[in-house]
């Protein structure tokens, strides 16, 4: 085990059980004990990846996660994250980098983890995702892995104020990994890697130990399940609506500087 990853994975197995999280995995047995994989995971809160990370500890392996270039450049965090040697992804720029960066470890061997779609579903449903994980899989001829997590939009989600109770109940499940061929197209196989998603999400729902404690708290639930949790329809509008503010602040930002920072 490598000294910093090491170090960091000991400090949230104290955490994790200092709030005395219910953490549960299954199908573990699907990630490889050796050799590469790329693990595809939904995406409902910001503690997903140590999650995901946690389920393939189970294997004696960890997983190198694409990250938002933001978080790299915090002080503190952006070093741990380059010396867990994470790959940073540029979601405005040289996204390529990335993508060769992850292409890169998996053929050393590595599991590296990611999220098809891109960012939190406000909805708690998987939303479309995009291509990136299985055009890695594929470039690197390496399994492709669907994995869910339930339970850790109740921590520390999109919109919500943290909320680190004792005892919340997290389903961390690996699914089989996805059949593909090397010249299919990749659109096609993100579909079915979704569906998989979704389908490995509905059976963790339907086990998961817990239910809200009161009306208040069915914010959680998505509203297919009788939750307040924003409809498809509506997380996707408020998905809109954030994206083309960040692309109005990027405009504003990048004016001011050909305007040699002089505000207009």
């Amino acid at each position: 085990m490598e000294p910093v990853y090491g170090t960091v994975i000991s400090l949230v197995r104290t955490g994790f059980r200092a709030c005395g999280w219910r953490i549960e995995v299954q199908g573990a047995q699907h990630i490889p004990r050796a050799g590469p994989a790329v693990l595809a995971s939904n995406h409902i809160g910001y503690l997903d990846f140590t999650f995901v990370g946690y389920g393939a500890r189970a294997r004696r392996r960890v997983v190198r996660f694409l990250a938002k270039q933001e978080i790299f450049d915090k002080r503190g965090v952006g070093w741990l994250m380059r010396k867990m040697r994470h790959i940073p992804v540029d979601r405005y720029g040289r996204a390529v980098e990335a993508f060769g960066a992850a292409v890169k470890s998996l053929k050393q061997g590595e599991l590296v983890g990611m999220f098809p779609e891109s960012t939190i579903s406000r909805s708690f449903v998987p939303m479309a995702g995009k291509t990136g994980a299985v055009r890695m899989a594929m470039a690197a001829d390496v399994p492709l892995i669907p994995c869910v997590v339930w339970g850790s939009q109740r921590l520390l989600t999109k919109g919500r104020r943290r909320n680190l109770q004792r005892g919340v109940a997290i389903v961390v499940a690996f699914g089989e990994p996805l059949a593909y061929q090397p010249d299919e197209e990749p659109v096609e196989v993100t579909k079915r890697l979704m569906a998989r998603i979704a389908d490995l999400l509905e059976a963790a729902q339907a086990d998961y130990p817990q239910q809200p404690a009161s009306d208040a708290d069915r914010w959680w639930l998505p509203a297919h399940l009788g939750g307040t949790a924003p409809t498809v329809a509506e997380a996707d509008a408020l998905t809109a609506r954030e994206s083309a503010e960040r692309r109005a602040r990027r405009r504003a930002a990048a004016k001011q500087i050909n305007n040699g920072g002089k505000a207009s």
